[in-house]
Protein backbone atom coordinates (compact mmCIF):
# COMPACT_ATOMS: atom_id res chain seq x y z
CA UNK A 1 0.00 0.00 0.00
CA UNK A 2 1.24 3.46 -0.86
CA UNK A 3 0.99 5.63 1.81
CA UNK A 4 2.24 9.47 2.62
CA UNK A 5 5.67 10.47 4.54
CA UNK A 6 3.84 12.49 7.16
CA UNK A 7 1.52 9.37 7.86
CA UNK A 8 4.58 6.50 8.19
CA UNK A 9 6.28 8.88 10.27
CA UNK A 10 2.98 9.53 12.47
CA UNK A 11 2.86 5.77 12.85
CA UNK A 12 6.99 5.94 13.70
CA UNK A 13 6.11 8.57 16.24
CA UNK A 14 2.67 6.29 17.85
CA UNK A 15 5.09 3.30 18.43
CA UNK A 16 8.31 5.00 19.40
CA UNK A 17 10.11 3.76 16.56
CA UNK A 18 11.79 4.42 13.28
CA UNK A 19 11.42 3.49 9.50
CA UNK A 20 13.99 2.55 7.62
CA UNK A 21 14.27 4.49 4.61
CA UNK A 22 16.29 1.96 1.92
CA UNK A 23 17.57 3.67 -1.28
CA UNK A 24 17.19 1.44 -4.56
CA UNK A 25 18.56 1.98 -7.43
CA UNK A 26 17.89 -1.30 -8.82
CA UNK A 27 15.24 -3.79 -9.22
CA UNK A 28 16.76 -5.70 -6.28
CA UNK A 29 17.06 -3.36 -4.10
CA UNK A 30 13.39 -2.49 -4.59
CA UNK A 31 12.30 -6.11 -4.49
CA UNK A 32 14.31 -6.68 -1.24
CA UNK A 33 13.11 -3.49 0.60
CA UNK A 34 9.24 -4.25 -0.38
CA UNK A 35 9.87 -8.10 0.19
CA UNK A 36 11.45 -7.59 3.76
CA UNK A 37 8.62 -5.05 4.92
CA UNK A 38 5.85 -7.78 3.70
CA UNK A 39 7.88 -10.55 5.37
CA UNK A 40 8.71 -8.48 8.99
CA UNK A 41 4.85 -6.75 8.93
CA UNK A 42 6.59 -3.68 9.64
CA UNK A 43 6.14 -0.05 7.39
CA UNK A 44 9.48 0.74 4.73
CA UNK A 45 10.54 3.59 2.91
CA UNK A 46 11.81 3.14 -0.62
CA UNK A 47 13.65 6.26 -2.09
CA UNK A 48 15.41 7.26 -4.77
CA UNK A 49 18.14 10.10 -4.52
CA UNK A 50 19.06 13.19 -7.71
CA UNK A 51 22.52 11.64 -7.28
CA UNK A 52 21.80 8.12 -8.34
CA UNK A 53 20.48 9.72 -11.67
CA UNK A 54 23.08 7.74 -13.40
CA UNK A 55 23.13 5.14 -11.70
CA UNK A 56 18.93 4.50 -13.08
CA UNK A 57 17.04 7.40 -13.99
CA UNK A 58 14.33 8.35 -12.38
CA UNK A 59 11.89 8.11 -15.29
CA UNK A 60 12.63 4.43 -15.15
CA UNK A 61 12.87 3.16 -11.94
CA UNK A 62 10.38 5.89 -10.36
CA UNK A 63 7.14 3.84 -12.21
CA UNK A 64 8.52 0.98 -11.13
CA UNK A 65 9.14 1.79 -7.17
CA UNK A 66 5.18 3.59 -7.45
CA UNK A 67 3.75 -0.16 -8.64
CA UNK A 68 5.50 -2.11 -6.78
CA UNK A 69 4.70 -0.02 -3.37
CA UNK A 70 0.89 0.43 -4.63
CA UNK A 71 0.56 -3.71 -4.85
CA UNK A 72 2.47 -4.50 -1.94
CA UNK A 73 0.20 -5.24 1.50
CA UNK A 74 2.80 -3.15 3.32
CA UNK A 75 3.04 0.29 3.76
CA UNK A 76 5.05 1.60 1.57
CA UNK A 77 6.07 5.15 0.92
CA UNK A 78 8.11 6.26 -2.30
CA UNK A 79 10.81 8.73 -1.51
CA UNK A 80 12.71 11.42 -3.64
CA UNK A 81 15.90 11.36 -1.54
CA UNK A 82 18.53 14.47 -1.50
CA UNK A 83 16.98 16.39 -4.21
CA UNK A 84 18.84 19.79 -4.76
CA UNK A 85 16.58 21.10 -8.05
CA UNK A 86 13.61 21.97 -7.53
CA UNK A 87 12.54 20.90 -11.30
CA UNK A 88 14.06 17.50 -10.19
CA UNK A 89 11.36 17.06 -7.92
CA UNK A 90 8.31 18.52 -9.74
CA UNK A 91 8.93 15.67 -11.92
CA UNK A 92 8.94 13.18 -8.75
CA UNK A 93 6.07 14.53 -7.56
CA UNK A 94 4.24 14.20 -11.27
CA UNK A 95 5.50 10.52 -11.22
CA UNK A 96 3.10 9.92 -7.87
CA UNK A 97 6.21 9.78 -5.00
CA UNK A 98 4.55 10.51 -1.57
CA UNK A 99 7.39 11.45 -0.18
CA UNK A 100 10.28 14.19 -0.97
CA UNK A 101 13.53 15.80 0.39
CA UNK A 102 14.63 19.10 -0.59
CA UNK A 103 18.56 18.93 0.26
CA UNK A 104 19.57 23.18 0.95
CA UNK A 105 22.41 21.97 3.73
CA UNK A 106 25.15 23.13 1.41
CA UNK A 107 23.48 26.13 1.09
CA UNK A 108 23.73 29.25 3.15
CA UNK A 109 21.22 29.41 6.16
CA UNK A 110 18.76 32.22 4.16
CA UNK A 111 18.78 30.32 1.12
CA UNK A 112 17.84 27.05 2.26
CA UNK A 113 15.10 28.46 4.13
CA UNK A 114 14.23 29.99 1.08
CA UNK A 115 14.33 27.30 -1.22
CA UNK A 116 13.30 25.01 1.14
CA UNK A 117 9.92 27.04 1.54
CA UNK A 118 9.78 26.48 -2.20
CA UNK A 119 9.55 23.43 -1.88
CA UNK A 120 6.68 23.05 0.92
CA UNK A 121 4.97 25.44 -1.26
CA UNK A 122 5.78 22.65 -4.74
CA UNK A 123 4.43 19.31 -2.40
CA UNK A 124 0.91 21.43 -1.53
CA UNK A 125 -1.61 19.10 -3.96
CA UNK A 126 0.41 16.46 -4.15
CA UNK A 127 -0.19 13.50 -1.67
CA UNK A 128 3.36 14.12 -0.64
CA UNK A 129 5.38 14.82 2.82
CA UNK A 130 8.35 16.91 3.00
CA UNK A 131 11.55 16.49 4.58
CA UNK A 132 14.25 19.19 4.57
CA UNK A 133 17.87 19.51 6.45
CA UNK A 134 19.43 21.64 8.53
CA UNK A 135 23.15 21.03 9.85
CA UNK A 136 25.30 18.78 7.15
CA UNK A 137 26.80 15.04 7.07
CA UNK A 138 29.75 16.56 4.95
CA UNK A 139 28.93 14.95 1.98
CA UNK A 140 26.24 14.41 -0.42
CA UNK A 141 24.23 10.94 -1.15
CA UNK A 142 26.80 10.59 -4.51
CA UNK A 143 25.34 6.63 -5.09
CA UNK A 144 28.92 5.38 -5.79
CA UNK A 145 30.35 5.22 -2.01
CA UNK A 146 32.68 6.92 0.00
CA UNK A 147 34.73 7.14 2.67
CA UNK A 148 34.73 10.05 5.32
CA UNK A 149 36.67 11.51 8.33
CA UNK A 150 33.48 11.90 9.68
CA UNK A 151 34.36 13.35 12.94
CA UNK A 152 35.75 16.59 11.67
CA UNK A 153 33.21 17.27 8.61
CA UNK A 154 29.74 17.15 10.32
CA UNK A 155 28.10 20.36 11.34
CA UNK A 156 25.76 19.76 14.64
CA UNK A 157 22.35 21.10 13.77
CA UNK A 158 21.55 24.02 16.19
CA UNK A 159 18.44 22.97 18.53
CA UNK A 160 17.15 26.74 18.31
CA UNK A 161 17.60 27.66 14.73
CA UNK A 162 15.50 24.14 14.15
CA UNK A 163 12.73 25.75 15.65
CA UNK A 164 13.08 28.65 13.83
CA UNK A 165 14.19 26.30 10.28
CA UNK A 166 10.63 24.42 10.87
CA UNK A 167 8.61 27.34 11.42
CA UNK A 168 10.09 29.39 8.32
CA UNK A 169 9.72 26.61 6.41
CA UNK A 170 6.65 24.54 6.85
CA UNK A 171 8.51 20.87 6.46
CA UNK A 172 7.12 17.89 7.81
CA UNK A 173 10.15 16.44 8.88
CA UNK A 174 13.37 17.45 10.50
CA UNK A 175 16.91 15.84 8.91
CA UNK A 176 19.39 16.92 11.46
CA UNK A 177 23.03 16.61 12.17
CA UNK A 178 24.20 14.84 15.15
CA UNK A 179 27.57 12.89 14.12
CA UNK A 180 26.66 10.71 11.34
CA UNK A 181 27.78 10.97 8.02
CA UNK A 182 27.40 9.24 4.29
CA UNK A 183 29.31 6.72 3.03
CA UNK A 184 31.48 4.22 4.65
CA UNK A 185 33.11 5.49 8.45
CA UNK A 186 36.98 5.60 9.03
CA UNK A 187 36.58 5.03 12.37
CA UNK A 188 33.82 4.48 15.10
CA UNK A 189 30.76 6.69 14.95
CA UNK A 190 30.91 9.11 17.54
CA UNK A 191 26.97 10.15 17.41
CA UNK A 192 26.16 13.47 20.06
CA UNK A 193 22.83 12.10 21.87
CA UNK A 194 23.11 15.16 23.69
CA UNK A 195 22.33 17.07 20.32
CA UNK A 196 19.77 15.38 19.63
CA UNK A 197 17.76 15.11 22.61
CA UNK A 198 18.45 18.93 22.75
CA UNK A 199 16.69 19.07 19.31
CA UNK A 200 13.53 16.73 20.47
CA UNK A 201 13.37 19.11 23.26
CA UNK A 202 12.39 22.28 21.32
CA UNK A 203 10.54 20.87 18.82
CA UNK A 204 7.46 17.84 18.29
CA UNK A 205 8.84 17.39 14.95
CA UNK A 206 9.84 13.72 13.76
CA UNK A 207 13.34 13.71 13.43
CA UNK A 208 15.59 11.63 10.50
CA UNK A 209 19.13 10.28 10.74
CA UNK A 210 21.39 10.32 7.63
CA UNK A 211 24.27 7.90 7.28
CA UNK A 212 23.37 5.20 9.16
CA UNK A 213 25.19 2.35 7.69
CA UNK A 214 27.98 1.26 10.12
CA UNK A 215 25.84 2.27 13.13
CA UNK A 216 26.07 -0.39 15.63
CA UNK A 217 22.31 -1.83 16.73
CA UNK A 218 22.55 -0.51 20.05
CA UNK A 219 23.13 3.14 18.80
CA UNK A 220 20.43 2.74 16.21
CA UNK A 221 17.93 2.46 19.54
CA UNK A 222 19.63 5.09 21.37
CA UNK A 223 18.80 7.30 18.49
CA UNK A 224 15.13 5.90 18.13
CA UNK A 225 15.10 6.81 21.76
CA UNK A 226 16.13 9.98 21.41
CA UNK A 227 13.78 11.13 19.01
CA UNK A 228 14.50 9.81 15.49
CA UNK A 229 11.65 8.38 13.27
CA UNK A 230 13.32 7.66 9.79
CA UNK A 231 16.45 6.42 9.26
CA UNK A 232 18.38 6.64 6.02
CA UNK A 233 20.39 3.31 5.31
CA UNK A 234 22.45 2.60 1.87
CA UNK A 235 26.07 2.43 1.53
CA UNK A 236 26.40 -0.82 3.54
CA UNK A 237 23.77 -2.70 2.24
CA UNK A 238 24.72 -2.15 -1.28
CA UNK A 239 28.56 -2.85 -0.23
CA UNK A 240 27.32 -6.10 1.26
CA UNK A 241 25.55 -7.07 -1.67
CA UNK A 242 28.52 -6.50 -3.49
CA UNK A 243 30.58 -8.43 -1.91
CA UNK A 244 27.61 -11.39 -2.04
CA UNK A 245 27.60 -11.03 -5.98
CA UNK A 246 31.65 -11.20 -5.99
CA UNK A 247 31.54 -14.15 -3.39
CA UNK A 248 29.23 -16.28 -6.02
CA UNK A 249 31.64 -15.66 -8.94
CA UNK A 250 34.50 -17.07 -6.83
CA UNK A 251 32.45 -20.09 -5.94
CA UNK A 252 31.87 -21.05 -9.37
CA UNK A 253 35.23 -20.43 -10.58
CA UNK A 254 36.06 -22.67 -7.65
CA UNK A 255 33.78 -25.28 -9.15
CA UNK A 256 35.10 -24.53 -12.63
CA UNK A 257 37.48 -22.50 -14.18
CA UNK A 258 36.08 -22.39 -17.29
CA UNK A 259 32.43 -21.58 -16.15
CA UNK A 260 30.11 -19.24 -17.80
CA UNK A 261 29.46 -16.48 -15.28
CA UNK A 262 25.90 -14.87 -15.81
CA UNK A 263 23.81 -11.94 -15.11
CA UNK A 264 21.49 -13.60 -12.59
CA UNK A 265 24.62 -15.46 -10.71
CA UNK A 266 25.07 -11.56 -8.99
CA UNK A 267 21.92 -10.48 -8.89
CA UNK A 268 20.10 -13.12 -7.18
CA UNK A 269 22.71 -13.41 -4.47
CA UNK A 270 22.60 -9.79 -4.18
CA UNK A 271 18.85 -9.49 -3.65
CA UNK A 272 18.80 -12.46 -1.22
CA UNK A 273 22.00 -10.49 0.63
CA UNK A 274 19.73 -7.19 0.73
CA UNK A 275 17.09 -8.91 1.79
CA UNK A 276 18.59 -10.21 4.90
CA UNK A 277 20.47 -7.26 5.62
CA UNK A 278 17.02 -5.07 4.94
CA UNK A 279 15.23 -7.41 7.75
CA UNK A 280 17.92 -6.89 10.04
CA UNK A 281 17.56 -3.08 10.19
CA UNK A 282 13.80 -2.74 10.16
CA UNK A 283 13.82 -5.20 13.14
CA UNK A 284 16.46 -3.21 15.27
CA UNK A 285 14.70 0.03 14.48
CA UNK A 286 11.59 -1.32 15.29
CA UNK A 287 12.87 -0.80 18.91
CA UNK A 288 10.36 -3.39 20.38
CA UNK A 289 7.09 -2.34 18.22
CA UNK A 290 4.83 -4.89 17.63
CA UNK A 291 4.47 -5.76 13.77
CA UNK A 292 1.45 -3.63 12.29
CA UNK A 293 0.68 -5.76 9.75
Amino acid sequence: MLVNLRDICAIAEQNNMAIPQFNTPSLEAVRAAIDAAEQTGYPVIIAHAEGHEPIVPLSVIGPIMITLAERSSALVCVHLDHCEHLSYMRRALELGFTGAMFDGSMLPYNDNISNSSRAAEMVTGFNCGLECELGSMGTRENGSGHVNDHISETIYTDPKQAVDFIKSTGLDILACSFGTVHGIYKGKPNLNFDILRKIRDEIETPLVMHGGSGVSDDDYQRAVNAGIRKVNYFTYGVKYAGEAAAKAIEHLRIEDANSEIYWQDLTIPAYRCMLKDFKHVIKVLANGASPLA
